[in-house]
């Protein structure tokens, strides 16, 4: 009997943890409130164990990290186009993101994990076209402490 309320706590407890976690969904648009080739929200924060969802709203997206732009023990990851992709993050730090076919034109996001342990790394990376312009204007909108 005690063997079997134990395993009901541990059930119990497993699934009010699964709950605390956030799925947060980023639509994939040819023309959003930014522009043209947006993100949308192109800039969301998180905690560790919640889901991102990219959904291609609109045809001839993707969602892929940016190299240099994860923080350390992250996945990277590399969605097809015209397809959705839930990642779940778990480490604390900046995740860059771009759509790979529309990056130079400046269609890219940033999701920050908890506390931006890689902040000064990934406002270093170096990104084409209107992707520099539209990485310093979300870069700006982040919350200091």
């Amino acid at each position: 009997m005690r063997r079997m309320i134990a395993m009901a706590a541990l059930a119990a407890m497993m699934v009010a943890g699964a709950a605390q976690a956030a799925e947060h969904e980023i639509h994939m648009l040819n023309k959003g409130e930014k522009g043209t080739m947006v993100f949308e929200p192109d800039f969301v924060q998180a905690a560790p164990g919640d889901t991102i969802r990219f959904i291609p709203t609109d045809k001839t997206h993707n969602a892929e990290t940016i190299k240099g732009m994860l923080p350390a023990g992250a996945d990277t990851f590399k969605g097809k186009v015209n397809e959705d992709i839930t990642i779940t993050v778990t480490e604390e730090g900046v995740y860059g993101i771009k759509c790979l076919p529309h990056y130079a034109m400046g269609m890219v996001a940033l999701v920050i994990v908890g506390e931006p342990v890689n902040l000064e790394e990934a406002r270093a990376v170096k990104h084409p076209g209107v992707a520099k312009k539209r990485f310093e204007q979300i870069f700006a909108e982040i919350p200091t402490n």
